[in-house]
């Protein structure tokens, strides 16, 4: 890498379908200043790259720095994308049904090295290096929000696949025949079983059909069900809550158990609001683990842990994009 003066940083974005968060970290990885503001999906491909090269600007300012002082951008987008020739190929939060050659623009828009990749991906790539993967080089990543996501590092290095699909976990399929209709079109994927929005559907079902009075009573007042209020429910021991937790588990430590004998990984990293439930799930999912995979060194050798950054992965790994290539 070459030498780099002190005052050199990197900027992090991570584009949402909300929001667009940003950060300018140094060359170690520490984060020296942070900002989000709405995404302006409205306004098109051209209207974003113009506002993540404003809400640059702006943050520079303030840190008395200038373009000059910036070693490049690095972006995680929700949707499939070609990080080698940084085109995003689809990302529909954004409203991006045709490929955007985003590097391209971005870096006319400002003069400055751009690096693009899948968002699942740069929160990979920011665990990895500044979160609870570090130290290892062959790790893989599942996210458990609205959906479930992921990323997988082999030694290092993102793996994207041919289309750029790698680390899409969540779609492992668990049920071959049947199995909850998921977003894809298909049936039984993981995300089905394990996400935010599986839970907050098993949950009304659960309520609905008598098999869950703790969350029938909560359906009866508010009109809704949480995912948090399954597992509040379940660690009340109310057993249909209890069931649906017991589901998720089996199905994660089965899918983590057929990433470890594929791949092999030092660590195994589970992140996104579901895993805000801790040991009370990941008992789980690490007892489902043991069970499913046929190798006891690889048990002993692998790490199940919960990520550490939150909502600041993305921006980190983004920088990490930069950071690589320096």
């Amino acid at each position: 890498m070459e030498e780099l003066d002190v005052n050199t940083v990197i900027v992090g974005v991570d584009i949402g379908g909300t929001a667009i968060k940003m950060a300018l970290l140094n060359m170690d990885g520490i984060m020296l200043v942070k900002t989000q503001e709405p995404t302006p999906v409205a306004e098109g491909e051209d209207g974003i790259v113009q506002k993540v090269a404003d809400m640059m600007d702006h943050l520079l300012q303030g840190q008395g720095l200038h373009r000059e002082h910036v070693a490049g951008i690095g972006v995680g987008v929700p949707g499939t994308v070609d990080g080698k020739n940084g085109i995003v190929r689809e990302a529909v939060n954004l409203n991006w049904r045709s490929p955007v050659r985003l590097r391209d623009k971005l870096a006319a828009c400002t003069g400055l090295l751009v690096a693009v990749e899948n968002d699942a991906n740069t929160a990979t790539l920011g665990e990895m290096w500044q979160g609870s993967g570090q130290g290892a080089q062959d790790l893989v990543m599942i996210t458990l929000g609205t959906g479930v996501g992921g990323g997988v590092i082999c030694n290092g290095q993102i793996v994207e696949g041919i289309n750029g699909i790698a680390g899409e976990i969540g779609h492992i399929s668990m049920a071959p025949e049947g199995g909850p209709l998921c977003n894809c079109g298909k049936t039984g994927c993981l995300e089905t079983y394990t996400s935010a929005t599986a839970f907050i559907r098993a949950g009304r079902e659960a309520a609905e059909n008598g098999t869950s009075p703790y969350l029938a009573e909560l359906l009866s007042r508010n009109g809704e069900v949480k995912a948090k209020d399954v597992l509040d429910a379940a660690r009340a021991g109310d057993k249909g809550a209890l069931a649906i937790v017991d589901r998720a588990g089996l199905y994660l430590g089965l899918a983590l158990s057929h990433l470890a004998i594929l791949l092999n990984p030092a660590k195994l990293i589970i992140g996104g609001g579901v895993a805000a439930a801790g040991d009370f799930l990941f008992a789980r999912v690490r007892e489902s683990f043991c069970r499913f995979v046929p190798f006891p060194y690889v048990v002993e050798a692998t790490e199940i842990l919960p990520a550490t950054l939150g909502n600041d992965a993305g921006v980190i790994g983004a920088a990490w994009l930069i950071r690589s290539r320096t």
